[in-house]
């Protein structure tokens, strides 16, 4: 019987297609050496133990808002009419082989995915990596953050529980305060007036398959353009703009990103199998005459909600009859124009410095105390939001009135950020003025610079 010989379908295949100079190539494209290039990994990971537990879940689910009676173990939700989407979570959660797993898995791996994009955002917004030529792929990400964010959104609505139903209420009405489409788009999206019985069938389409599929193929797009213009890389010993000093493709990069990748799953795994996240059987089905409290969405919602409650009663009647709602301004106008100022920061920038030049070289946060300065102001203005959408929480803990928690952080949005705006700008000029690093060196050491581009503290007796 003849041998097998690997050696000649891979043969066959590069003589058609020409892969081995394609795989040569890609084996030798280098990466920087440094762990905060591992925070965008951390996203593409959380993303692929995203669609395998989606996917699991897809099976089980039911999305449809038809009434049936809950039949199920948990006793006190017997014979109560409830949708057939909570119906089928609920059999996810007590009667599937490992739903509740997969269930909080996903999760909590929604929650790591949004968390990690926003972390690589700040890496590359405070370090300058959006510079040219990289704007596009800084635009393209931007992108995937909101779609990421639409991802979350509509999944967390899925099982039609109390609090998810809560939530889409308050959406639906921040849809209508959209001026002059806003009716329109809220018709088409929703289906009708809240609530639709297509409402759960259509977000179940954005979940599982729009979104997703724009998700992916972005992320495919925006990989492939980092590999065409190569990585950016800190400064260090032997780095100009012409180069990258790091470690391979494979084998040192392959090993360390499938290490990283089975440590993030383990750890995702963890959090699903032993911190309970949305137990809606707490919250129970969905009741528009009904409300739940302290209630809180996930954490990429929260400073919106908490604008919601921020805001003051600012309606406005314009000539014609025309209604400008009091949910437009912090809902609609304010993450509008917030959100366009850190997409549009790359185009923003260089207004102010006149700085167009080609750059592969990082900046450190202190070289750009402009830049860092109004990063951590923005930074601190979506944190007092954030903080104002557990209000109801912070009162119950703190044992004073919501109403003055309120006050206390409506004041805070005006003069938190200008504050940290000018202790940040003063603490980079004086970084730059001494050449003071925060880790400071111990009597007898000396602080100096890695290969990797960190830095070490060595004995002064072990330098030759």
């Amino acid at each position: 019987m003849p041998s097998f010989n690997v050696q000649t379908p891979l043969k066959w295949v590069d003589e058609r297609l020409g892969t081995a100079s394609t795989a040569r190539t890609a084996f030798r494209k280098v990466f920087p050496d440094q762990w905060t290039f591992l925070i965008g990994e951390i996203a593409l990971f959380s993303l692929v133990v995203l669609v395998l537990s989606g996917t699991f879940l897809t099976l089980f689910f039911v999305p449809s808002s038809a009434e049936v009676v809950y039949d199920g173990p948990y006793q006190p939700l017997q014979g109560q009419e409830v949708s057939a989407a909570f119906d089928s979570v609920m059999r996810l959660s007590f009667e599937v082989r490992a739903g509740l797993l997969m269930r909080q898995l996903h999760h909590w791996a929604a929650l790591v995915f949004v968390a990690s994009i926003v972390i690589h955002l700040c890496r590359i917004f405070f370090t300058g990596a959006y510079r040219r030529p990289r704007e596009l792929n800084y635009l393209l990400g931007m992108v995937l953050l909101f779609v990421a964010l639409g991802e979350g959104f509509t999944g967390y609505s899925l099982p039609d529980d109390l609090l998810s139903g809560i939530g889409l209420r308050i959406a639906y009405s921040v849809s209508l305060a959209i001026p002059l489409v806003g009716t329109w788009l809220t018709f088409l999206v929703f289906g009708g007036e809240f609530p639709t019985t297509d409402l759960i069938s259509r977000f179940f389409v954005f979940h599982v398959m729009l979104l997703p599929a724009i998700l992916l193929a972005g992320v495919f797009v925006h990989m492939g353009i980092l590999v065409l213009q190569k990585h950016t890389q800190f400064a260090g010993p032997r780095r100009t703009e012409r180069n990258v000093v790091g470690k391979r493709l494979w084998p040192e990069q392959t090993f360390k990103s499938t290490g990283l990748f089975m440590l993030v799953a383990a750890v995702l795994a963890a959090l699903g199998g032993l911190a309970q996240i949305n137990p809606i059987w707490e919250y129970g089905p969905y009741n528009p005459f009904s409300v739940t409290a302290p209630a809180q969405p996930d954490w990429y919602i929260g400073w919106l909600d908490g604008a919601l409650r921020l805001g003051g009663p600012w309606d406005v009647a314009l000539p014609g009859g025309f209604l400008i709602s009091e949910l437009f301004w912090p809902a609609v106008l304010f993450p509008g124009i917030a959100l366009g100022i850190v997409t549009m920061w790359p185009w923003i920038e260089p207004l102010f410095t006149g700085e167009r030049a080609e750059h592969h070289i990082l900046e450190r946060p202190r070289d750009a105390p402009f830049r860092t300065a109004t990063g951590v102001g923005g930074l601190t203005l979506f944190f007092i939001l954030f903080l104002e959408g557990g209000n109801d929480v912070m009162g119950v803990l703190l044992d004073v009135p919501v109403e003055v928690i309120t006050r206390i952080l409506q004041v805070a949005f005006v003069v938190a950020p200008l504050v940290a705006w000018v202790i940040t700008y003063r603490i980079c000029l004086n970084l730059q003025a001494t050449q003071m690093h925060p880790a400071e060196p111990a009597p007898g050491e000396l602080l100096r610079r890695t290969p990797s581009g960190g830095y070490e503290t060595v004995p002064l007796d072990q330098i030759v």
